[in-house]
């Protein structure tokens, strides 16, 4: 019995081998896949950014056997990386682009290779320690006390929920009657934040949606005055949710201001600086983030104006109490990782147990390159943006109000039905695909966006954007 048993362990250990490649075999399928990444590199800046074509569905059906390599790098080059939006391109200037530097591209390489268990400080105490450091950092940048606890997540919308979800408990919005409760935001608060009201069983919440002025920013006497309202009426303003970076028009509402109202009718202050926190670093705009620091929660996405990769975002919040009030438990089978004196375990600041090693995607470009790179990237967006601006006035488009980051929209107005046209146009863009932007509809009226965030977007792209427009009129 015992040798069976021992010559069938031997059969299926033989059998499993090639999940274990050899030193040479490592090599050989890094190399390949190497070729592939170098190859998709190398044509992103003359390549277009955007294919409105189909993929092949039957290309990426698993029927349980291997494959020839090259077949299935013929499906990556040739399907994969050439339909839809070619979110790694500098010509990406639609929604909010993505990063993905290089070095990033390492970190996750070296996390997958070491697959560290980032959850639980126990478990590998150097994973968490590298949050924690990356954590700090961001703290440092946006003024958040030393002892506010955070959380790296796979984006803002996580971000959010985890910030809210402490704003819920905090403010005792489930016991004392959901539908008693009022959140204030506006109506460019980004999506993410009604999503997770409806996650976080607050349906029944009062949502209050604030007016704006003419810069698209959150009128601070309208939020006041319905506050008061409210008050009167017996009702809990319980959360206020300003954005530094809005979606559709990138404006950051006057944060301080809030803060004040936020502090004197004792309000939950979150901010959603998804899109454009990380432009606190550029001199020439950190000013407009004056307040951030009041703020009771925050979120930025690294993925966005830090240039990571996509699934990097980060969350801090300053109550720890009503953090772990909203998601700290544990279990018998964890009883060996419960010591208080260590560092908090980031499954206690996050729903997530099973937590992908995101730091190491962080902490390898900042500690490779410091800085100053970054820093600049953000000034030469901001000024791409006035660039912009400039370069397509004289073609006879109409541009919103002067932006405050690195968002603006536009619109052809010389047409008797204006929305139309400038949706013909839109799609024509999207048919030419040289670079790719997006629409939204501000003040009822049909607008195209450009975002200007990809750490490859330079002037090149902008001229390519501009000639676009320039030809693609012309057919209509």
């Amino acid at each position: 019995m015992g040798n069976s048993i021992e010559e069938r362990l031997a059969q299926l250990e033989e059998q499993g081998k090639m999940l274990e490649p050899s030193h040479q075999e490592r090599v050989d399928l890094f190399n390949q896949y190497h070729q592939v990444a170098e190859h998709f590199l190398e044509g992103l800046r003359e390549n277009n950014t955007f294919n409105n074509g189909a993929s092949t569905p039957n290309r990426y059906t698993l029927d349980g056997q291997p494959e020839d390599i090259q077949k299935t790098i013929d499906t990556i080059e040739n399907d994969l990386f050439v339909y839809g939006i070619n979110a790694a391109s500098g010509g990406h200037l639609g929604y909010i682009p993505g990063g993905g530097i290089y070095a990033s591209s390492i970190g996750d390489y070296l996390a997958a290779i070491s697959n560290a268990y980032s959850g639980v400080y126990y478990a590998s105490p150097g994973a968490v320690e590298m949050e924690h450091a990356c954590l700090n950092w961001v703290k440092s940048i946006f003024g958040f006390p030393s002892n506010a606890v955070g959380n790296l997540t796979s984006g803002g919308s996580i971000a959010n929920m985890i910030g809210l979800c402490a704003a819920r408990d905090y403010q005792r919005i489930l016991e004392n009657g959901v539908e008693k409760n009022v959140i204030y935001l506006t109506e460019h608060t980004h999506h993410s934040v009604k999503k997770s009201l409806k996650i976080l069983g607050l349906k029944q919440v009062i949502v209050r949606e604030i007016k704006v002025d003419s810069s698209n920013q959150m009128d601070i006497t309208s939020l006041e005055y319905q506050i008061i309202q409210d008050n009167k009426n017996g009702l809990h303003p319980a959360i206020i949710v300003a954005s530094a970076g809005t979606t559709d028009t990138g404006a950051v509402d006057p944060l301080n201001s809030i803060a004040d109202i936020a502090e004197k009718y004792k309000v939950w202050f979150h901010v959603d600086a998804a899109y454009g926190g990380f432009f606190i670093l550029a001199d020439s705009v950190k000013d407009k983030f004056k307040g951030i620091e009041r703020a009771d929660s925050m979120i930025c996405d690294p993925h966005k104006s830090l240039f990571l990769p996509y699934g990097s975002g980060c969350v801090l919040i300053k109550n720890k109490e009503a953090v772990f009030t909203s998601h700290k438990v544990s279990a018998h089978y964890m009883q060996d990782t419960v010591e208080e004196e260590l560092p908090i375990d980031p499954s206690d600041v996050s729903p997530e147990l099973t937590k992908h090693f995101r730091a190491l995607r962080m902490w390898l470009p900042l500690k490779t390159y410091g800085i100053a790179p970054f820093k600049s990237l953000l000034e030469e967006k901001l000024l791409l943006t006035e660039y912009f601006r400039q370069k397509v006035v004289t073609l006879g488009f109409n541009v919103g109000p002067t932006p405050n980051l690195s968002v603006t929209y536009f619109w052809y107005p010389k047409v008797e039905d204006e929305d139309s046209f400038n949706h013909k146009l839109m799609q024509l863009c999207h048919q030419d695909g040289s670079v790719f932007l997006s629409s939204s509809r501000i003040d009822n009226r049909f607008v195209i966006r450009m975002a200007i965030l990809s750490f490859r977007t330079h002037k090149y792209e902008i001229d390519k954007c501009i000639a676009m427009l320039q030809r693609n009129l012309q057919l209509i």
